[in-house]
């Protein structure tokens, strides 16, 4: 769990980051807690996948640093990074005709070289990743043949076979329906609670807040806030950063911030969170 006492492994100081061209998000110094269960929201395009990008080393800033360890994480050889960073891309493409345990084992590659072939250790990591994601029957499954929710698991399991202490995940829940959502999340709230630093970009306000223990708050490339849900949830937030109203009450299950959408039309009333009401005549 969250250590406050913990220096951060992974942070950016006043870094600018951008692709194409186009600069993204400016001057930003964001520091991920050590241990912590983090979600990064805001509305779309505020740089959420930017910033996660640049922490994974997948983007290099324009100016500023991204720190792992204290050291710029550019200067820092790939497979040293690999093996204390694993992300998960929004969009991941399985090669034609893989069978789940040799994606899974494709996990393991920042071990590998040429005086380092498979060994038990790597075949242990893959089993183990299997389990825990319980994915295991379905080894010698083509990955193509698998549903969302399946190949999703898949690709975490291939994470966690990484080993490594940090896990960048950027929507990890889209496209699932709403229970592999929370499926997904319980099972990566139990990577946290094993020691990993999970950290992951959410759309879902609700879901950040109840499994996260750590926000930050993006809007327009910058970060707005961040903390302790409990702490920074308001509705106040809420209205500036995703231009809605809306109440913020207690979960009835878990006591978390809840975002309750109040009525479009006026009048002071809750609308629902599922769907909009529908006139009768």
């Amino acid at each position: 769990m969250n250590d406050a006492t913990r220096p951060p492994r992974l942070e950016t100081r006043g870094t600018s980051i951008g692709y194409d061209g186009r600069l993204v998000c400016e001057d930003l110094s964001v520091a991920i807690p050590d241990g912590s269960f983090t979600a990064i929201i805001g509305p779309n395009g505020c740089g959420k996948s930017t910033l996660l990008r640049a922490l994974a080393r997948v983007l290099r800033p324009s100016l500023g640093k991204v720190l792992l360890d204290g050291t710029a994480i550019h200067t820092q050889p790939s497979k040293e990074v690999a093996r204390r960073i694993g992300l998960l891309p929004q969009t991941s493409l399985a090669p034609d005709g893989i069978r789940v345990a040799d994606l899974v084992a494709r996990g393991r590659s920042p071990y590998q070289s040429l005086f380092h072939q498979w060994r038990a250790s790597d075949e242990a990591a893959v089993r183990a990743a299997l389990d825990v994601t319980r994915v295991g029957d379905l080894s010698g499954r083509l990955v193509d043949e698998l549903s969302g929710g399946q190949r999703q698991r898949v690709w975490i399991a291939m994470l966690l076979a990484q080993e490594t202490p940090i896990m960048l995940l950027d929507e990890p829940t889209s496209f699932l329906d709403i229970a592999h959502q929370y499926d997904l999340l319980e099972l990566l709230r139990s990577f946290n609670d094993d020691g990993k630093t999970v950290v992951t970009v959410l759309h879902d306000l609700n879901q950040a807040a109840r499994y996260a223990s750590h926000l930050i708050v993006m809007h327009d490339g910058q970060v707005v806030c961040s903390g302790p849900p409990a702490d920074i949830v308001t509705a106040e937030l809420v209205e500036s950063v995703f231009g809605l109203r809306a109440l913020v009450v207690p979960d009835p299950v878990t006591t978390t911030p809840s975002v309750v959408p109040l009525d479009p039309r006026g009048g002071g009333r809750v609308g629902s969170l599922a769907s909009p009401s529908i006139r009768k005549d």
